[in-house]
């Protein structure tokens, strides 16, 4: 469904948060699947190890301190990245399958939920959701614990699907980035800086995750029936990131740098 007003799209119905879980057990989900193997989790590995350099140099070059919380770390391979950069690493994972595989592997401070660290009286310089905040059920409260574990300056770094890109308007319901049920909340450009003005934050930057696109039309392939069709995912990712410049359009994901707004 999409809001008249704000064009901010949501899942309706979606479970309830005692419910959801069960949809990220699924050997389909291949970021908590440490185990699975084929042509898509090959890419997938690919593409995170890749990206893993390149999140670390956007926190690097934001962030004013060497802290950070990563909520929704997965199986916590960034976290340890981070960590083997020097940075104090923390992460928060609901699903226990993923948390505990990072905890043993790799030695990392990950608790269940962000009141955890809260009641600890946590502060860090930066805060990561790398395709996680579409999942999160009560956005506004989310909103107001992340601003209070940051330091003053700290920096919020929110990576999302752009539901207005070429290749969702190309796939449409097959479009493999609205992710249902797990999914929630479906932004693009215009309707998540609204958002984060109206929980006083500032967007100060907007970056392009290129090889979103290709992964994306690759899974939505899959879901057409096609699948490991790797020439059409190539050739429409590529449409994709072309288009990405046109008003209204953008990239297939899109990285959102913010800052908390003085009030």
């Amino acid at each position: 469904m999409e809001c008249i007003d704000c064009k901010l799209k949501f899942t309706n119905p979606r479970p309830e948060l005692n419910e959801i879980v069960k949809y990220y057990d699924s050997s389909e989900y291949i970021s908590h699947d440490t185990s699975k193997k084929g042509l898509l989790t090959w890419v997938y590995r690919m593409a995170r190890n890749f990206m893993l350099k390149k999140k670390f140099s956007i926190v690097s070059a934001f962030s004013k301190g060497n802290s950070i919380l990563d909520i929704g770390c997965g199986t916590g391979e960034f976290l340890n990245f981070c960590k083997l950069k020097g940075f104090n690493a923390y992460g928060i994972e609901l699903n226990e399958k993923p948390r505990e595989s990072a905890k043993k592997n790799f030695k990392l401070d990950i608790r269940e939920k962000i009141t955890n660290f809260l009641q600890d009286g946590l502060k860090v310089d930066c805060i990561s959701l790398w395709h996680v905040l579409e999942h999160i059920h009560d956005l506004k409260i989310t909103m107001d614990e992340i601003k209070t574990l940051l330091k003053p300056g700290g920096v919020l770094i929110v990576a999302l699907p752009n539901c207005n890109s070429w290749d969702a308007l190309h796939y449409k319901q097959y479009w493999a980035a609205y992710d249902l049920p797990r999914h929630l909340y479906h932004f693009n450009e215009s309707s998540f800086t609204r958002f984060a003005a109206i929980n006083n934050m500032k967007t100060v930057k907007i970056l392009p995750q290129v090889l979103d696109s290709f992964y994306i039309s690759l899974l939505s392939e899959k879901y057409l029936g096609k699948k490991n069709n790797l020439f059409k995912a190539f050739i429409n990712g590529s449409i994709s990131n072309f288009n990405a410049g046109k008003p209204g359009s953008g990239y297939s994901s899109l990285i959102y740098i913010l800052y908390a707004e003085i009030i």
